[in-house]
């Protein structure tokens, strides 16, 4: 007997916001390689024609009209001809944005299927573009003149419903609707529906892939079925790197998954499934007919088709075994992610390469190699004869004659570095950056910017301070004159840098700009142990959602995975500005000393603050116990000398470099940490409540010491 085959398709696509043609392009060649795996259901990200970032774009007639567009260049060839498409899009129905499903087949529109629930925590803000769908079953949505001359239909159907084939039954959800704790797959599982797709824009954060896998595979391990899951990847002209892994899980195991990380636009994975091993497995679970026999049944959209293999004869159509997954890990999702966002960032954006300001600290370091990370993964690429990346890699390098497939080769042209080094600066750390580089590939320089810098401060004491000039704390100056001579470095790095990105090109004989790199990582920006409008502002920052100890950790990895050795050497010196006069030819400064406060403990304050939504009394009871090391008045003491600093600061977030966003306490102030930039910075009623609960526990610590045991009264 033959069995009841068939055979599904899911994608990765590297979209871009507004990218229309492009969009289409890339759509149209995903159906296309699942035609010729002989998929019957072929699943696209969600919003895939438009892109899913066009944020306020989505307000814009000019935006449902190009998706229209889009479909109807779809529906007009042949692409839909025997296989069932489900394309993501935003449909306006009754003058009403939705962010859709549209199921197409044989050259028309079977179902028009809107998102239930909307993304609106931490990136996301959907319900500002889209209504969410509320009701149970479906309508008639009247389609526009182009879409009804090329489909021959006025009116399809509009709502929650699932298709309903000869031989099986397919319906989807939304990105969100899968995190959802009453999920629309539970009730399309116990209505009989044994296909569910999941068009999905999920972005890359640090260990997290393992619980999207996790998900998928306990939903079809308690509703049985086939599932499939189809991402965005790549940077589509935002802050977000969308992260790909599309996968097929059924009853419970993993079928076919796609990449996480990779240059390529398209990416289709396949799986072949016995429709017989769902039915069965369904069947073998008591629990599962009582409740599918009193569940609401979802309505069915009926098609006389047929999804599935027909060849019934044909022995060499075997089903698709489970495997086990494996996954990168931090240090490769911090290496991978960013280096693949910059890629994207670059070779779109039509500049020639990357500046960076290479200090020889982890920071800067860690944003060399990730650069040089992007490079190997191109280098491969090209290696590999992949036009396509040939094709950008052309684009970017312009004139240059260049090795396409070695790595250092391409980091001459592609990254420019310079130490800019003053009085201040150590040796140590200028021959660290050199060997940097020089390891990497990149075309780098070494200056002095102390002429600069004295410069400016020539000018003030002439036109401004009546001939006196600022002095360090350690040569009799105060406090004011020791930060404002700090800064000043900062900021002329910031100057001479851009000065470097606009000419640089022109000394090497090249046409073209380049990209700023920025190199704050998340504790400073949490910290705003930064100067506001130095080398942390910058065109892009790689590193701006990491912490200090993962990179730390990436340096290590970098250092074994490609060879570059000084890596090791900047891991384990002490971080530094070096922005105050050296003592004995020694740094004299280092970062944790000048924040009062470790990276580890900012790390703590961090994810407190955002991930657990912790003020400051909350953020103590909590760590009180978690650093019973400490005495509650030292735990106190630090939770408001952070606060303290943090709203100190909170104003340099307003500036902030686009960042790469990875970690989930990212001070990112314009899309993620939505929170005020002028604060109260005494923090005066919190202090009080965290006082007067510190007395209570060291006077209960005293009476336990004393055993009295007798209960202390706090003086109002």
């Amino acid at each position: 007997m033959a069995l009841n085959l068939v055979t599904v398709a899911t994608c990765n696509l590297n979209q871009w916001a507004m990218d229309f043609d492009g969009n289409l392009e890339r759509v149209k060649e995903s159906i296309r390689l699942a035609k010729a795996k002989k998929a019957a259901y072929r699943l696209g990200p969600e919003l895939e024609l438009c892109g899913y970032g066009c944020e306020d774009h989505f307000l814009e007639t000019d935006t449902f009209i190009h998706c229209n567009e889009s479909l109807v260049d779809i529906l007009s060839s042949d692409l839909t001809d025997g296989i069932l498409v489900d394309i993501g899009m935003p449909v306006l129905h009754n003058n009403v944005r939705y962010n859709c499903r549209v199921f197409c087949l044989d050259r028309r529109i079977l179902l028009i299927r809107p998102k239930m629930v909307m993304a609106d925590d931490g990136n996301y803000r959907e319900t500002r573009y889209f209504a969410p769908w509320k009701r149970r079953g479906y309508e008639q949505h009247t389609l526009d003149r182009s879409l009804a001359e090329v489909t021959g239909q006025t009116l399809v159907p509009f709502g929650f419903a699932a298709i309903a084939a000869r031989n099986t039954t397919v319906g989807c959800e939304t990105c969100e609707e899968l995190w959802t704790p009453n999920a629309p797959h539970i009730q399309m599982a116990l209505s009989g529906v044994e296909i569910v797709g999941n068009g999905s824009g999920s972005h890359h954060q640090l260990r997290k892939l393992d619980n999207r896998v996790q998900y998928i595979n306990a939903a079809t391990r308690k509703c049985g079925g086939l599932y499939l899951y189809s991402n965005q990847r790549g940077c589509d002209g935002s802050r977000l790197y969308f992260d790909g892994g599309s996968l097929i899980a059924c009853n419970g195991g993993l079928l076919a998954m796609a990449t996480q990380f990779s240059l390529e636009d398209v990416e289709v994975v396949t799986a072949t499934v016995d429709l017989d091993e769902i039915r069965s497995y369904r069947g073998s679970f008591s629990s599962f007919g009582q409740q599918a026999a009193a569940t609401e049944l979802v309505p069915f959209i009926h098609v006389d088709a047929w999804l599935g293999h027909q060849e019934a004869a044909d022995f060499t159509i075997r089903p698709s075994t489970a495997f086990t997954p494996t996954y990168p890990t931090a240090m490769e999702e911090c290496a991978f992610g960013p280096a693949c966002w910059l890629w994207d960032y670059l070779r779109r954006s039509g500049a020639a390469g990357f500046f960076l300001a290479l200090s020889g600290g982890a920071d800067s370091s860690s944003v060399a190699a990730i650069v040089g990370t992007m490079c190997q993964l191109v280098a491969e690429k090209a290696r590999a004869g992949d036009e396509a990346v040939l094709a950008d890699v052309r684009r970017v390098t312009r004139e240059a004659e260049v090795d396409y497939g070695d790595p250092k080769a391409l980091a001459s042209c592609m990254l420019h570095s310079s130490y800019m080094g003053t009085t201040n600066s150590s040796h140590e750390t200028e021959d660290r950056a050199t060997r940097l580089a020089q390891q990497i590939g990149a075309y780098h320089s070494s200056m002095r910017i102390d002429e600069v810098v004295s410069a400016v401060v020539s000018v003030f004491a002439q036109f401004i301070s009546g001939g006196r000039r600022p002095e360090y704390e350690s040569r009799g100056g105060t406090p004011a004159e020791d930060l404002a001579l700090q800064n000043i470095q900062a900021r002329v790095r910031m100057v001479l840098a851009y000065l470097c990105a606009q000419l640089l090109p022109w000394v090497r004989g090249r046409k073209g700009f380049l990209l700023v790199l920025g190199s704050a990582n998340v504790d400073e920006g949490l910290r705003g142990y930064m100067t506001k409008y130095d080398c942390s502002s910058a065109d892009l920052n790689p590193i701006g959602s990491i912490s200090k100890l993962d990179l730390k950790q990436l340096l290590q990895w970098a250092s074994d995975k490609y060879g570059y050795t000084a890596l090791k050497e900047i891991e384990q010196a002490p971080p530094t500005a070096e922005l105050r006069p050296l003592e004995g030819g020694q740094v004299a400064q280092t970062d944790e000393q000048d924040m009062g406060m470790s990276y580890t403990e900012l790390g703590f304050f961090g994810r407190l603050r955002k991930i657990s939504r912790c003020g400051p009394y909350t953020m103590f009871c909590k760590l009180v116990h978690v650093w019973n090391h400490l005495t509650p008045r030292v735990v106190a003491d630090k939770v408001l000398y952070f606060f303290k600093q943090y709203s100190i600061n909170r104003h340099k977030m307003t500036t902030l470099t686009p960042s790469y966003h990875a970690e989930n306490y990212s001070p990112d102030d314009n899309r993620f940490d939505l929170r005020q930039f002028l604060y109260n910075t005494t923090w005066s009623r919190q202090a009080r409540t965290i006082s007067a609960t510190v007395e209570r526990m060291e006077q209960a610590a005293a009476a336990e010491r004393d055993g009295s045991g007798n209960e202390v009264q706090v003086a109002k």
